[in-house]
């Protein structure tokens, strides 16, 4: 099982990773939108901002996610590591449930290239 250390190392590469990316991708992600990453067999939340394209972690908190954030993603911190590592794919965990993405349609459309 992945740590809470693994899981922001994740985040973090996933954040640099968007930052290189070319430029559909990174205009895909260069939006202004708060980000909840609910890690479930850790049962902590990760919640913070994607902001021109990167993705900022501004808090750990137990439990689900307190506030409801505009994109908002659930997962297994080992799922977390695989996906960024490239191991494992986003729209095939996302397909077979074990990756929850909930954003608004306008988001979901801007974000589906990233997938």
């Amino acid at each position: 099982m992945a740590t809470i250390e693994e899981c922001r190392a994740a985040l973090d590469q996933l954040s640099e990773n968007l930052a290189r990316a070319d430029s559909g991708v990174r205009g895909a992600a260069a939006l202004d939108r708060s980000l909840s990453c609910h890690i479930t067999d850790l049962d902590r939340t990760f919640t913070g901002r994607l902001d021109g394209g990167r993705i900022r972690v501004d808090a750990l908190a137990p439990g689900p996610p307190a506030a409801k954030a505009d994109i908002r993603l659930a997962m297994s911190g080992d799922d977390l590591v695989a996906l960024v590592a490239g191991e494992l794919r986003f729209a095939k965990a996302w397909a077979s449930g074990r990756v929850k993405l909930e954003a608004g349609v306008r988001d979901l459309l801007r974000l589906k290239s990233l997938l």
